[in-house]
């Protein structure tokens, strides 16, 4: 993995070495790594002619703090990417770090939260008993342990819920717990595949409103979704997989920069106008006055709102708008097919 190498305060001139000296002492600390490194990630299953490689050579980078959202169809390769990080199943090729450790270092384990797509968990124990569990296992401190479940409990939603038994959970309240034990070790580094699938509209807002919560809090979220809403509400950084390779990979708002789409809502439009609408447009769809027009350049709309209202229609609506994230998705996945 790429070592990011020494960083020194700046807070004194360069000594004759090139080093930063400070004031009284020479200060030298080093930049803290990447939550997430992988290199040449791959999975095989099978052999010869019944070779498949669900992982393909698989190279990624997530810094500390983002929100990273994975996506792809089914059988892309996304929950096996999951599973060889947490050492589950273990890759054919390739070297990571997690939280600057290699995979399946124990201290790094220790910071990390996980909440898998399927899961089973112990029945007999009440929510509070089955938190408490966890969180010795990871090692929580016995002085922080009963007032970490109890917040938990309720950061999920489930406070009012601590003596009852996880086996007459309905399979929403189930989701809530096993983000709860995710979540019971404060981690810096969360891997979550699927967390909203069972949830109704308003536990699927409360988890975006969790996972926004700590990301303000410096923790890392690795989110496998299928729920495209979801990954444009809460992720910075988004990665499309196909056929287990990594096809696009990028800044949300820069994969999500405005199209030259403009949609319109018109009225009294003349037939002149609307000629001259289809003749500097590359494309125009009109529904009895509600249009929407594809130009070939951002200069060019300006020059269409000025164009309407110079005629005298009552122009309704006029909004430049922005791919979203499913046409992305879509066409991407299209495009790599």
């Amino acid at each position: 993995m790429v070592d990011a190498g020494p960083v020194v305060k700046l807070n004194g001139g360069k000594d004759s070495f090139g080093w930063v000296q400070a004031p009284k002492q020479l200060t030298k600390v080093r930049a803290m790594p990447a939550a997430i490194e992988i290199e040449g990630l791959t999975k095989v299953y099978g052999f010869g002619t019944d070779e498949v490689k669900a992982v393909d050579n698989l190279d990624l980078t997530v810094d500390r703090g983002e929100v990273f959202g994975f996506l792809g169809p089914n059988g892309a390769g996304k929950t096996t990417t999951v599973q060889m990080l947490m050492q589950i199943i273990f890759p054919t090729s390739g070297k990571g770090n997690l939280l600057g450790r290699p995979i399946g270092d124990v201290g790094a384990r220790q910071k990390i939260g996980y909440l898998p797509e399927l899961f089973q968990f112990h029945n007999f124990l009440r929510a509070d008993e089955f938190l408490n569990f966890h969180a010795r296992l990871y090692g929580v401190p016995s002085d922080r342990r009963l007032s970490r479940v109890h917040e938990v409990l309720e950061l999920v939603g489930l406070g009012d819920s601590i003596n009852s038994r996880i086996r007459t959970f309905s399979k929403g309240m189930l989701q809530r717990i096993g983000i709860g034990q995710a979540i019971i070790n404060e981690p810096e580094l969360l891997f979550l595949d699927e967390p909203t699938s069972a949830l109704d509209p308003m536990g699927r807002r409360d988890v975006r409103d969790l996972i926004l919560q700590l990301r303000d809090q410096g923790t890392t979220v690795f989110l496998n979704s299928h729920l495209l809403s979801e990954v444009e509400t809460t992720c910075t950084q988004v990665g499309i997989l196909n056929h287990g390779k990594l096809i696009r990979v990028g800044n949300l708002d820069s994969l999500m920069q405005p199209t030259h789409c403009v949609d319109i809502r018109v009225d009294d439009l003349s037939f002149e106008v609307m000629e001259k609408i289809r003749a500097m447009a590359t494309s125009v769809e009109n529904n009895d006055g509600e249009m929407t027009v594809v130009l070939e350049s951002e200069d060019q709309v300006p020059e269409l709102a000025r164009m309407i209202m110079d005629s005298g229609a009552l122009m309704r609506e006029f909004t430049p708008r922005s791919q979203q994230l499913e046409e992305i998705f879509l066409q991407t996945i299209e495009e790599s097919s």
